[in-house]
């Protein structure tokens, strides 16, 4: 879809080639899992622009005539956003920013307007040209994900916008009891935006503002990923896994990761028992579970290792708000655990904690402990210090050596 003002580049479109994020050791899964937003719809495509859809969509007429009398709903909505819908918000001039035509408050257009999200709405007062079918559903997500990289605002404009179209779109394949595998390729589309997000939103957590954000995002990534889980179960085939299963299962399972975390509110154990053989086996679930376990063990060097040489793009983007953590308790462990009379080279343990030197130093400042400097100029760490405490404000963000030409986005 055009929006009338170019087409913005993508973090989506990034991510398709494996060499703009270059994860060494796990070239494979990367490939697996960069490609799939290329198709969020799958082959065979139904086009990327509305004009496209209106005619895919012109079939479905018919199907939705004869499924009316079985009481199931079909929509026949050939635009992103319903056209009374748009007229109406024209009217109250209640357009976004992306929505606008021109940049006017008051005026859109079938190639910029998209449905916004409902929180009571009933099947039986909405008509059918409400509801857009799954082909413009597709395609208004494609649209919707090719903004993620919009320089003309600031990131949480564009999340803001994104996070309540997409719970549009999903509330309109939910009201429609669609489920097929194509729809699997629109969640995965999602859950990949939330996962972004949760890196990039948690750059900024000084804002109280971006910090509910935050937590709202989390929530819609957690419900998402509930909601793919139950479409790859609904799409089975015997034991078959889908192709990006094993990574969507690992991601939340890097989302335990943290002191007190329960995205979904039971222990990871009780989850994994209902987890397949095949997906526990995956490379990419015994990657997760390592570092889970890395974690709570407090074997950071372990963690950082595994981190850097499998790691995929957003499996890092999960990680990613951890990793100070991991390196605060190492320094706790180090400080309680070392002999007095030796300090700790900055130098050493900087190898260990994959990160600059200098970052180091100002890390341990954060959390309370001196350094020191000896005669040939090391940097040393003394430890039995009494002053260690984790930052109250939360940590600055600081190198990861191992990462740095992961094309990370900021």
């Amino acid at each position: 879809m055009n929006s009338g003002n170019g087409s913005p580049s993508s973090s989506f479109s990034k991510s398709r080639h494996p060499h703009r994020h270059k994860f060494p050791s796990n070239a494979t899964n990367q490939s697996k899992v960069s490609t799939f937003a290329q198709r969020v719809t799958p082959p065979p495509t139904t086009g990327s622009n509305y004009n496209a859809s209106i005619s895919d969509f012109n079939s479905s007429q018919e199907d939705a005539q004869q499924s009316s009398n079985f009481g199931v709903l079909v929509g026949t909505c050939p635009y992103m956003c319903p056209e009374r819908e748009r007229i109406q918000r024209e009217k109250l001039r209640d357009l976004a920013v992306f929505e606008r035509l021109n940049g006017n408050p008051g005026k859109s257009s079938p190639a910029l307007a998209v449905k916004k999200f409902c929180r009571t709405i009933s099947s039986k007062y909405v008509q059918a040209s409400d509801m857009r079918p799954l082909a413009v559903l597709e395609d208004t997500l494609n649209y919707l994900l090719g903004l993620l990289d919009s320089k003309e605002h600031p990131f949480e404009v564009v999340h803001d916008f994104i996070f309540d179209r997409t719970r549009s779109i999903r509330q309109d394949l939910t009201m429609q009891n669609i489920v097929s595998k194509r729809v699997i390729y629109m969640y995965e589309g999602m859950v990949k935006f939330h996962v972004i997000s949760h890196q990039k939103l948690w750059c900024s957590m000084g804002d109280p503002n971006i910090a509910s954000l935050h937590h709202l995002n989390m929530e819609q990534l957690t419900k998402t990923l509930s909601s793919l889980f139950n479409l790859y179960e609904a799409n089975r085939n015997s034991n078959n896994v889908h192709e990006n299963e094993a990574e969507f299962h690992s991601l939340y399972v890097l989302l335990n990761l943290g002191s007190h975390s329960k995205p979904m509110g039971e222990p990871l154990s009780l989850w994994f028992s209902r987890v397949s053989t095949p997906i526990l086996k995956s490379k990419e679930m015994q990657f997760a579970r390592r570092v889970v376990r890395s974690f709570r063990l407090c074997n950071y060097i372990d963690f950082f290792r595994t981190a850097a040489a499998q790691a995929s793009y957003l499996q890092y983007c999960i990680m990613e708000p951890y990793i100070n953590e991991v390196r605060s308790l190492a320094l706790s462990c180090i400080n309680f655990s070392g002999y007095k009379l030796h300090p700790y080279p900055l130098f050493n343990l900087s190898k260990h904690l994959m990160i600059e030197e200098s970052d180091l130093e100002l890390l341990c400042h954060s959390c309370g402990l001196e350094t020191c400097t000896d005669e040939s100029g090391n940097k040393l760490l003394h430890t039995k210090q009494t002053t260690f405490s984790h930052p109250k404000g939360g940590f600055q963000k600081y190198s990861f050596l191992g990462l740095q030409d992961y094309g990370r986005q900021s």
